[in-house]
């Protein structure tokens, strides 16, 4: 009878054993299989990529890439070179703050983006009213907030322009309070100071960055990316050990707009 007490505790921490190690490995492979952090560049030209195609998300997703971060760009448009790995975005040459205000809710319902970064109000610096510009992006803001309140939602001051100097002074100024106003409400909203970035030597045609501002543009999103950790998942920073993620081709195209389940094209990032 004792040996049979025995020969069954035996079988029984046996099978928690192998539960636990079950239980372990499922976890393990929920983990490995997490969904990429969906990220949607928004906003004008500037972050299209005029003069430079793909712009500050060529360099701003090969170092997410090396730093061994899951991210999927979303939108609606798709453009850039083929060391840019993920085309996509919601970048609208010419566009204002009213303008990206008045489509936001169809492009948050259809790529349901887990954070966005957004730079937008230097074409309203052009337009006869300027000075209503902090309160067309707070509006943004509160309306981007309401309907995705579970996103990471970065807001950058605008790149200088080389003439106007003091109007955009004016509205960057107010974006810090905007911003911090709806953080101290409990907002997932962060301020990032991209003004200070650049200078016109960094600008290709007074407005437009050339390559080189837009690198900076790049750092300073990625910078700010990593003080939020969540905003773009943990990374592993071994990007040497990872070429399946750096180097892979996923079903879908580049140019394919279809929706946000779409996997876009993957290329090998050079660094």
């Amino acid at each position: 009878m004792t040996r049979t007490r025995h020969l069954l505790s035996g079988l029984v921490a046996l099978a928690a054993l192998l539960l636990g190690m079950a239980s372990t490995a499922s976890a393990a492979h929920a983990d490995s299989d997490a969904a990429p952090v969906r990220v949607m560049p928004l906003g004008d030209s500037i972050t299209d990529g005029f003069n430079v195609p793909g712009g500050y998300r060529i360099d701003l997703w090969q170092k997410l890439v090396a730093g061994g971060h899951e991210i999927d760009f979303v939108g609606s448009q798709a453009n850039g070179p083929g060391n840019l790995g993920d085309r996509d975005h919601e970048g609208h040459s010419g566009w204002t703050i009213a303008q990206i205000d008045s489509n936001i809710t169809n492009w948050l319902r259809t790529y349901d983006p887990d954070t966005i970064l957004l730079h937008i109000g230097t074409n309203d610096m052009y337009g006869g009213d300027p000075g209503g510009a902090p309160a067309r992006l707070a509006t943004l803001i509160d309306r981007i907030t309401a309907q995705a309140p579970d996103a990471h939602l970065f807001v950058a001051t605008i790149v200088p322009l080389a003439w106007g100097d003091q109007t955009v002074r004016t509205f960057n100024a107010a974006i810090p309070g905007i911003v911090q106003s709806r953080a101290d409400a409990g907002k997932r909203v962060h301020l990032v100071e991209m003004y200070s970035k650049l200078t016109t030597a960094d600008l290709a045609d007074g407005v437009h960055p050339n390559a080189t501002g837009y690198s900076k543009m790049a750092t300073a999103w990625y910078e700010a990316l990593l003080s939020v950790p969540d905003s773009v998942g943990a990374g592993d920073g071994e990007p040497a050990d990872r070429p399946a993620k750096a180097c892979a081709t996923a079903a879908g195209s580049s140019d394919d707009h279809g929706g946000a389940d779409a996997r876009r094209e993957l290329s090998c990032a050079t660094h």
